[in-house]
């Protein structure tokens, strides 16, 4: 099989398509064939070693795929060879077959392609854990969501109006702003040509917001947590912005807000039941079509590496895929 591999550490350029022996799965494990991969940015951390955990080299990056799964171990109950699925991976995404633990591993609806399963699972699971378990967004709150035309930042928008808050979308151009109106922002703010802060006090009568959801850091963090209100909660979700910011602490203890982490990862992990209940309200909405997930661009495998290269500069709206072709 052909797999993309990172022989060492560097940027997206230094990647090789290269042919690898197809894998088999052990005990709890089936084997996936990749029909997509989705692209994240911890996959440009990932091979660069500046994400919290690193796979020994060499390694496959990519983090979630959608396909076929084409062999099962022993042992696993509930798949079998020809069900569509998608899975979280951590590596070994972006390859023609993987395996994974069955666990990690979901059924997804017969009405949802490859290409927007492969993107589905990671964005949209980030953005209701940050709201749902997170902040414990309630009907009528409002929502500042910066990188509104991002991956999770688009899915956040989409999923706060659904539960009944008020939208307001920040990001760096018009078009991606009437992006983000598009799937429901009620106001949009560009935090190039105008003062981030100022314009969400315009906005909310001095108020402030409920809930920031912040998937950016770097320069924009500090401003966003000072457009909170009383008990406003803003909920760090990655630093796509490039900088890990620092937060003075006199901010929350005068607007009585909090910073919140939202690692779903971690969450998948040590709550699983609650991961699962969260996927099948996803899964429910997206057949119902009340989600309409947004992917941008696909990429084939043997350009994966110009894939991440187009994450990490910050070019990608909605979601970006890598295809098995």
């Amino acid at each position: 099989m052909k797999a993309v591999i990172c022989t060492e550490h560097g940027p997206p350029e230094a990647l090789r398509l290269l042919e690898r022996p197809a894998p088999e799965p052990g005990a709890g494990e089936v084997r996936i064939a990749m029909r997509a991969a989705g692209v994240n940015f911890p996959d440009s951390l990932i091979i660069q070693n500046r994400y919290q955990i690193q796979p020994p080299l060499p390694f496959s990056p990519g983090s979630e795929v959608a396909g076929v799964i084409d062999a099962v171990g022993p042992g696993v109950i509930g798949f079998q060879v020809g069900d569509r699925v998608a899975a979280i991976t951590f590596q070994g995404g972006f390859a023609e077959q993987i395996v994974v633990r069955a666990e990690r591993v979901l059924a997804i609806p017969d009405a949802m392609p490859f290409d927007v399963a492969a993107g589905f699972t990671m964005v949209y699971g980030t953005a209701f854990y940050g709201l749902k378990q997170r902040a414990g967004l309630q009907v009528g709150e409002t929502v500042l969501v910066l990188g509104a035309a991002g991956g999770v930042g688009l899915c956040a928008v989409e999923l706060a109006k659904l539960m009944g808050a008020r939208v307001i979308a920040a990001a760096s151009t018009a078009e991606k702003l009437d992006l983000a109106r598009s799937r429901g922002a009620d106001e949009g703010v560009n935090y190039v040509s105008q003062d981030l802060k100022q314009a969400v006090k315009a906005l909310t009568g001095d108020r402030g917001v409920d809930v920031v959801l912040d998937p950016v850091g770097d320069t924009l963090a500090e401003a966003a947590f000072r457009t909170l209100g009383w008990n406003g909660r803003h909920l760090i979700v990655g630093f796509a912005g490039g900088q890990i910011p620092s937060l003075p602490l006199n901010l929350p203890l005068v607007k009585g807000s909090a910073a919140i982490g939202v690692f779903w990862g971690a969450f998948t992990k040590h709550e699983p039941a609650a991961h699962l209940a969260n996927m099948a309200t996803l899964f429910d909405w997206y057949v119902q079509g009340k989600l309409r997930p947004h992917v941008s661009r696909r990429f084939t495998l043997a350009e994966t590496p110009e894939a991440i290269r187009w994450v990490m500069d910050r070019k990608a709206v909605g979601k970006v895929v890598v295809t098995a072709g």
